[in-house]
């Protein structure tokens, strides 16, 4: 079937130039659209015109020569500066963000014309966007920490500049260290932890103690668990709420551990999501009811102190997924699956990203699928009695008995399922 336009075509190109320019254009032309007509460096129209300019001189560099560009571009240049020399003498504005944007309207349209039409339109739509939240992006500024700006750093760095250097291969006994995808899900339950802070804080006390601890248990829940545990000792009348709380949160443990699952090898989703989700449910069904019984009008919601990303944390962790890759292998050779299964036990006590992640690569190798899935399900089930434990003996009685039946409930449903699907 013929196509209705060729996308190669320079007319059409330079249409979309001058639409792009229009686009800005008419962001900026309605941000000063109170001024009076001639006081403002550049509107709707002047843009279209920059973004057609660009696509001319796109049109004429790929005809005749790349100089032509250069020397459209300085020429714009010059002109963007000297109106901003002499807007200087109107009114103080410093602000270079709309020159900015001429510059990058001329660049857009010459896109355009040379081949790249969507990128060129998909830029011109986010360089709207940044204009027109100007108010909304400096708000933000001023509502972010020292701290978590350098989280933000850190995590650029751990991600973006770390990740891409280290050799994708393995080294050492039974090619278990591969630098690579160490770090890459080092990088993964950073990156959990990070996107649950951030949402705890742009959803704010108000959206209640249930939502606040959904995303916490996507960083610690059993962090969590010990500083509700400890304030029910304080605040007795509490601990329907603080179980509740308690009880959402470490039912986020089983949907995490799916995700990862699914990032790691998918293969264990199709073993897993049921035993998971009815762990999940027998969490987060008890602690709907209790919340429910047990509002408290006119409290104070407990905050989670936490850190968005802590860079010795993730180092420890890369270090000890990196022993748990090294147990696994050597135990499964040593003792065969009952040699993994105890250490699945064993990683439960402290933590379930590491042995998911270390049993999820391995099962894509030398480990039977069911034997990855049944460590998983254990290191999970070893977890939450820690965690019961600790809403035991830390917290009030009020809060622990709250806190144990869903616990058991969780083991048994989780355990069961799994032995009926295995």
């Amino acid at each position: 079937m013929d196509q209705p336009f060729d996308t190669s075509s320079p007319f059409l190109g330079l249409i979309i130039s001058l639409l792009l320019g229009a686009i800005i254009g008419t962001q900026r032309g309605w941000v000063y659209r109170n001024e009076a007509a001639g006081s403002r460096v550049a509107g709707i129209r002047t843009y279209a015109l920059i973004g057609l300019m660009g696509g001319i001189s796109g049109l004429l560099a790929l005809t005749f020569s790349e100089l032509i560009f250069a020397f459209s571009l300085i020429a714009l240049a010059v002109v963007i500066a000297v109106s901003y020399v002499y807007s200087q003498n109107v009114k103080a504005d410093l602000s270079i963000t709309g020159l900015i944007g001429m510059l990058i309207t001329f660049m857009l349209g010459s896109l355009a014309v040379v081949g790249e039409p969507v990128i060129a339109a998909s830029a011109a739509v986010i360089t709207a966007l940044i204009l027109d939240n100007k108010k909304e992006l400096h708000d933000a500024l001023k509502k972010l920490q020292a701290y978590e700006l350098d989280a933000t750093l850190r995590f650029l760095l751990i991600s973006v500049v770390m990740l891409p250097l280290l050799p994708n291969q393995g080294f050492g006994p039974w090619q278990a260290i591969n630098p690579y995808e160490i770090w890459w899900m080092v990088v993964l339950i950073a990156g959990i932890s990070f996107v649950g802070y951030f949402a705890i804080k742009i959803s704010g006390p108000e959206k209640g103690i249930l939502f606040t601890c959904l995303f916490a248990g996507l960083s610690s829940s059993t962090a969590l668990t010990i500083q509700f545990s400890n304030l029910s000792k304080k605040q007795s009348h509490l601990s329907g709420l603080l179980a509740s709380g308690i009880l959402i949160s470490c039912g986020t443990m089983f949907p995490r551990i799916l995700f990862v699952c699914s990032v790691v090898n998918r293969q264990l989703v199709e073993l897993l999501w049921l035993p998971m989700l009815l762990m999940m449910a027998s969490f987060y069904l008890p602690a709907w009811w209790i919340w429910r019984h047990n509002k408290v009008m006119g409290c104070e919601q407990p905050q989670v102190d936490q850190n968005p990303l802590i860079l010795t944390s993730a180092l420890f962790f890369g270090l000890v997924l990196l022993l748990i890759m090294l147990l696994s292998h050597a135990l499964q050779e040593w003792f065969g699956n009952a040699g993994v299964l105890l250490l699945s036990a064993a990683s439960g006590i402290t933590d379930v990203d590491a042995i998911t992640l270390a049993l999820g690569r391995q099962s894509k190798a030398e480990l039977l699928i069911a034997t990855a899935g049944l460590g998983i399900f254990i290191a999970a089930a070893v977890n939450s009695l820690v965690k019961m434990g600790m809403a035991l003996t830390i917290g009030s009685k009020a809060l622990g008995k709250y806190v144990v039946i869903p616990v058991i409930s969780s083991v048994l449903l989780g355990g069961g399922s799994i032995w009926l699907i295995s």
